[in-house]
């Protein structure tokens, strides 16, 4: 038994210095392959990657002309194809009233108004808005004369947080406008894509009916 148990440490030992060897080999392989690369890359293309010439090239290839109008202000742009309307909004134009959220289409939160109709932002392309009009929440007061619906949220207190409002008053703009706010139960159906977290929905329900029966320009 004490044979045994002996063979089986000198054994197990062996085995130790056999793999940090091992190990040592491939840390050093590794480390060589590393500089070997780096040392035979020309240097005018690491000063070009370091100074990130080659995404300012691309960035300059892929971009197109867009010619649209938000809050009847004209605008000729440059944009990538992969932007979408809710990134031209806030990163290029700074509108910020428009807020990300799921970034998916799922909480409402990027609604806009495209020639009339409402949007999901983070959904749509920016290029496929050339030459359309746009309306985001920064456009939709007159001055310093709130829309109906933005007044009723105040008086209801539509919202907590406020992060989803802007999205739930353009929403609640549109729900109007297409016929969809008759009843309570007409308003919770068509205004189902805009989430609240904050739960104040009864109260945005009245803000929205409040808002349709008060007969004013929407």
């Amino acid at each position: 038994m004490k044979l045994s148990t002996t063979c089986f440490m000198e054994n197990r030992k062996d085995q130790l210095i056999t793999e940090g060897h091992n190990s040592s080999r491939r840390s050093f392989f590794k480390r060589t392959s590393a500089l070997a690369a780096i040392s035979l890359t020309p240097s005018v293309f690491v000063k070009a990657a370091a100074a990130g010439v080659d995404e300012k090239i691309a960035s300059a290839f892929e971009k197109m002309p867009l010619s649209l109008s938000i809050n009847n202000k004209a605008y000729n742009l440059q944009v990538e194809p992969r932007v979408t309307l809710l990134d031209l909004l806030r990163e290029q134009l700074h509108l910020t009233g428009t807020k990300k959220g799921c970034d998916h289409g799922q909480c409402g939160a990027c609604t806009v108004h495209v020639d009339g109709r409402r949007v999901n932002a983070c959904l749509t392309l920016a290029l496929t808005v050339e030459g359309k009009q746009i309306t985001t929440i920064e456009g939709l007061a007159e001055g310093d004369k709130l829309h109906p619906v933005q007044e009723a949220f105040i008086e209801f207190d539509g919202f907590q947080c406020g992060y989803c409002t802007p999205g739930q008053i353009m929403s609640a703009v549109c729900c109007i406008k297409e016929g969809h706010a008759n009843t309570a139960e007409e308003v919770r159906e068509y205004m189902s894509g805009n989430i609240c977290r904050c739960g104040c929905y009864s109260n945005i329900v009245d803000a929205v009916m409040t808002a349709k029966q008060g007969g004013k320009k929407l």
